[in-house]
This record gives C-alpha cells, sequence and structure tokens, in this order.
C-alpha cells in the first residue's frame, strides 16, 4: 500500500466507522476462544493487534511497511518488520493468525495462505477478511494497492488449497453494498477519507445492524472467515 494510503489509514482508525466495525467483528469471532500465542500479519499501526492484546492475546504486529511498523511500535506493540509471504516464526509456534483485509494486496496469495498454516499449531486459528466481488473493481481498488477482489469460493478454494479447514464464512457490508457500488462505478481514486460526524454514525449503525441479521449469505463488500489448521497433521 502507497504509504500516503498507510498515513490516512492510522489517523482514521480509531474514529472511522468502517474500521472501528471491523475491530468488533474481529473480536466476536475470538470471543469464544481461550488466549495464546497470536500474529496480525499486515498490521498497518496495530489498531487490529490491540483488539487482540485487550483479549488477553500475547500478540505482535507484523507489518511490511516502515510507516506503519513505526507506528505500531510507537503504541507499545511487539512489532516486526517482515514480508507475509515468509514469516519470521517457527513451524506450528501460533495459537492465532489475523490478516484483515492483506490478501489481496499480495501477488502471492498462496504463498502467503501457506505460510500462515505452517506457524500454526494444529488446531490453530486463522481469522481473515477480504474484499469480494470483481464486479466492485474500480479506482479505489488500484489506489489502496489491492491486486484482486475475491469471490466467496475463490477464498475459500485459497485457503483449502494451502491445508486450512474453514469453520466459518460470513458476508460483511450487505446492507451498504449497493451504496458502495454506486459510489465506486463512480470512483476516481481512493475512498479513505475523513466522513463528517453525522456521517459517520450514520453508517455506523447500518453496518451494525448486520451483527443481528440473518444477511451473512448475502451479496456484500467483503467477507470475513475463521478458519484453523487441522489436528490430524
Amino acid at each position: 500500500m502507497d504509504p500516503t494510503e498507510i498515513a490516512t489509514l492510522v489517523r482514521l482508525e480509531q474514529r472511522h466507522w468502517w474500521y472501528r466495525e471491523r475491530r468488533a467483528v474481529l473480536a466476536r469471532l475470538l470471543a469464544d476462544l481461550d488466549p495464546g500465542s497470536a500474529l496480525d500479519v499486515g498490521a498497518a499501526g496495530g489498531g487490529n493487534t490491540q483488539v487482540l492484546t485487550g483479549l488477553g492475546w500475547s500478540a505482535a504486529a507484523l507489518e511490511y511497511s516502515r510507516d506503519g511498523a513505526l507506528v505500531a511500535a510507537e503504541r507499545g506493540l511487539p512489532t516486526l518488520r517482515a514480508d507475509a509471504c515468509h514469516l519470521p516464526f517457527a513451524d506450528a509456534s501460533l495459537d492465532l493468525v489475523t490478516a484483515l483485509d492483506v490478501l489481496e494486496h499480495l501477488e502471492d496469495d498462496a504463498a502467503a495462505a501457506a505460510e500462515i498454516r505452517r506457524v500454526l499449531r494444529p488446531g490453530g486459528r486463522l481469522v481473515v477478511t477480504v474484499p469480494v466481488d470483481p464486479r466492485l473493481w474500480s479506482a479505489h481498488d488500484e489506489a489502496v494497492g489491492h491486486v484482486r477482489r475475491y469471490t466467496r469460493s475463490s477464498v475459500l478454494a485459497l485457503l483449502a488449497r494451502a491445508g486450512l479447514e474453514v469453520e466459518s464464512a460470513r458476508s460483511w457490508m450487505v446492507l451498504l453494498r449497493p451504496a458502495v457500488a454506486l459510489a465506486r462505478r463512480r470512483s476516481t481514486g481512493s475512498d479513505l477519507d475523513e466522513p463528517s460526524r453525522l456521517v459517520n454514525v450514520v453508517l455506523g449503525g447500518i453496518v451494525r445492524l448486520e451483527r443481528y441479521l440473518p444477511v451473512g449469505r448475502m451479496p456484500g463488500v467483503s467477507v470475513v472467515l475463521r478458519a484453523h489448521r487441522p489436528t490430524a497433521d
């Protein structure tokens, strides 16, 4: 991702409706797990790593960009600069890996998925979010450094090929998908910006409704998955 986009992300993520709800999604996916060792791959400034530490995980932020890694370190998080395709961890050494909106930035997403499986202990969990629906491809994707938008089936296949078993896959940003589709048709660049307070409240309220509605199989803007490394391998 371009350093300017990283800087914008870090500046907005604590209060922006999208990032706040994604952190809530992550927390809910981990609610039934006992904390252990964790790695947040593609952590940027460590906003999601802070969710992990807040839940009791012994978590490190792994970030390729210098700017994002500096912010994560300044926030007091254990931080490593490394490539997601070459994780600096021993085989079967981690209980949890998160990769939230990371794989779509990688030319070799299969290598990253294989590395994640390698470092997970048998039974260890992976939480992934990725953008979906190639029909939504726009100047925004190009501006933020996306290589692809997935389909639900393609990301499921990616994880299966890496030897990971998917436990759940749920669409996200379903209610706002029509608005996103319209905006992306008119897009000329990244749509990551500072919303007004009213817009932030309204959009945050709409996306929070998905916590309570049965919309997880409907078309969305992203998909959220939890998977694990099989215990018998």
